[in-house]
């Protein structure tokens, strides 16, 4: 009504909804305050953008203001992003030099300055993948937390199938690059160029996680690592059934699946699911010697 049904485009409705609505959804949505925080300044910068695209020259009298100033709020969260990772680099370097669990001196890092939110576990999944990628052979599988470890980098030839992504990944970007750049466009060349650069940091580190990260049983819980994603913790008391598996798995809402190529061959069944997940399909070397560890624990 106020806008005449989308018709008129004035600035301050924009603001309303820029400076107004977005800083109250995100901190009643978000429990974490930096988050919410961090959330609203994007949304701000985003919005700000959009706003500059779509409300008339003739009626913008603050909106200038405000796209100068999306800058550099995006300058300062980009500094302390910076700063959050180099102190963060810091503290993991030093967790390792002691030989604690790699991944629990990721998570304190991360939540010492970002809570533990879903911005934190994401930024935990991407400190893991540069640290695999660049300093894996500081990293060794008997410091990760857990009794007793199980590999799963050798099923089926998951090893040397990563590998041979890699391989191909890193011939194709001069190639492709070359051929954007004259076909098409050097904007377009580089841009793909570096996501491609990206992908292949990200199998790298893959490729160097599945071997050093052990899916790991403790004295009450399994500790289920896979790859670079975060860990998947279950109680042992949680565990109905646990059995072999020969099947193709399809997608579903409430299972996982942790297997790279063949099929998992190890089944879990939860009493109590696990947000919504109640079954679980794992793919590791050696099922049988996995089974009957578990198994002696679940005995009463």
């Amino acid at each position: 009504m106020w806008n005449d049904h989308g018709k008129q485009r004035w600035e301050w409705l924009f603001l309303i909804d820029v400076l107004i609505a977005i800083p109250v959804i995100c901190f009643i949505c978000v429990k974490d305050k930096k988050e919410a925080l961090l959330k609203t300044l994007i949304l701000i910068c985003l919005a700000a953008l959009i706003g500059s695209y779509i409300i008339p020259d003739e009626h913008k009298v603050l909106w200038p203001y405000l796209e100068q100033g999306r800058y550099l709020v995006l300058a300062i969260v980009l500094l302390f992003e910076l700063a959050a990772v180099y102190s963060v680099y810091w503290a993991i370097n030093i967790a390792l030099k002691k030989g604690q669990d790699p991944d629990v001196s990721i998570e304190q890092s991360v939540s010492r300055y970002l809570g533990s939110g879903k911005f934190a576990q994401f930024l935990c999944f991407e400190i893991r993948m540069w640290t695999f990628a660049l300093v894996a052979k500081r990293i060794h599988s008997k410091t990760y937390q857990g009794n007793v470890h199980f590999s799963y980098h050798q099923k089926d030839g998951t090893h040397s199938n990563l590998l041979g992504f890699i391989i191909l990944i890193a011939i194709e970007i001069p190639i492709v690059h070359l051929l954007l750049h004259f076909i098409w466009s050097p904007v377009a060349a580089n841009i793909i160029s570096l996501l491609t650069i990206f992908s292949l940091v990200f199998f790298i580190g893959e490729y160097r996680a599945i071997a050093k990260r052990p899916i790991s049983l403790a004295e009450d819980t399994l500790i289920i690592r896979y790859g670079l994603y975060n860990p998947i913790v279950i109680p042992i008391n949680n565990i109905l059934d646990i059995k072999k598996n020969n099947q193709p798995i399809t997608r579903g809402k409430d299972l996982k699946r942790f297997n790279y190529s063949g099929v998992p061959n190890i089944e879990i069944t939860l009493n109590k699911p696990q947000g919504t997940i109640k079954n679980l399909f794992i793919g590791v070397d050696d099922p049988t010697n996995f089974l009957a560890s578990i198994n002696h624990r679940l005995a009463p």
